[in-house]
């Protein structure tokens, strides 16, 4: 079967309410979500439409009920984002501004008319429209081809190799959010505008994507960085490894050859833009590298191991395969 047919067949198998026990887990944790954000963090519109969409698509159909569940690893790091909000990483330990500068220009600095520079600033001073746009489109691959990938996966009825990748994706950001609060780091561009000293509460700042949104005229980094809270996650930059992730297990579960190629790319484009723009350190794309390696090496080498978590997996996987006809996760 197509994989187009796959999922027109996962999305025509009629309506049904879930079991009591499944409803009420849905709708608890869905309050405690909303109930938390609202009192720490604050409402946006998107967690309204979100809470709406999730809530909706678990009630409508057997079906989409299963997805939400497939969805949970994606769902958990979307919230887990968030809500580092309730304690900024500047609070628990000192922020690094100049040392991470520092190494970088000493392992990595470039010679610019007699003045050593960090590949970041030799860029900002050497850049090319055209590097600018494919440097845009890359940046705007790394959270939505990882995800477009794991669904292509999950919808041609592959859900264990999907969990694999998708649990893994969640890890690798739960290491990496760890680092961030062991070692707050503040990124090029910051070191650029506001010297040394680490203020918080600085706003993001597009840095070398604002050339693509001045050269396209829409406004989408702009829209994007203005949100972000907490300048100071720069060290590992998990922009560097969400699709290096999705790649690896691209080789691990034997996707095509197109996907291989198509990720590998839209890979090393992020790596190259992570720096062109000031966005990242050469050390903070090393770090999210390293991140990803760690993640794929504690889950197919120690989890994997565990019998009590393969069942679980196994259970799991079973529970929200396009072909399963039950509504219940095995206990």
């Amino acid at each position: 079967m197509a994989l187009t047919d796959k999922a027109r067949h996962f999305f025509n198998k009629g309506f049904g309410l879930p079991k009591s026990r499944e409803a009420l887990i849905c709708l608890a944790a869905l309050g405690v979500w909303l109930i938390v954000t609202a009192l720490f963090i604050g409402f946006r519109p998107e967690h309204i439409f979100l809470a709406l969409l999730i809530g909706s698509l678990f009630f409508i159909a057997p079906s989409s009920r299963r997805l939400v569940v497939a969805l949970i690893p994606f769902i958990l790091f979307g919230i887990s984002y968030d809500w580092m909000n309730l304690l900024p990483n500047y609070e628990v330990n000192p922020v690094d501004v100049r040392g991470l500068y520092e190494t970088e220009k000493s392992l990595f600095g470039i010679f610019n008319d007699g003045l050593r520079l960090t590949p970041n600033e030799f860029f900002a001073i050497h850049n090319h429209p055209v590097m600018d746009f494919f440097a845009g489109l890359f940046y705007l691959c790394w959270v939505p081809l990882p995800i477009f990938y794991g669904l292509w996966v999950y919808f041609s009825g592959r859900s264990y190799d999907y969990l694999r990748f998708a649990l893994v994706f969640l890890l690798v950001n739960l290491i990496g959010f760890a680092g961030y609060y062991i070692h707050p780091a503040a990124p090029p561009w910051y070191v650029a505008l506001h010297g040394f000293d680490a203020v918080p509460g600085t706003p993001g700042e597009v840095a070398g994507l604002g050339r693509w949104d001045e050269m396209t005229g829409l406004s989408i980094f702009h829209g994007l960085y203005a949100r972000n809270a907490n300048v100071f996650a720069a060290m590992p930059s998990l922009h560097s490894a969400y699709t290096f992730v999705a790649f690896i297990y691209s080789i691990i579960i034997h996707s095509s050859r197109t996907w291989k190629c198509i990720l590998g790319i839209v890979t090393f484009g992020i790596w190259f833009t992570a720096v062109y723009t000031s966005h990242h350190y050469i050390l903070d794309v090393c770090g999210g590298i390293i991140c990803s390696f760690i993640a794929v090496a504690l889950f197919e080498c120690v989890l994997m191991r565990i019998p009590a978590f393969g069942r679980w997996l196994g259970r799991y996987a079973s529970y929200i395969s396009i072909h399963h006809s039950g509504s219940n996760i095995q206990q």
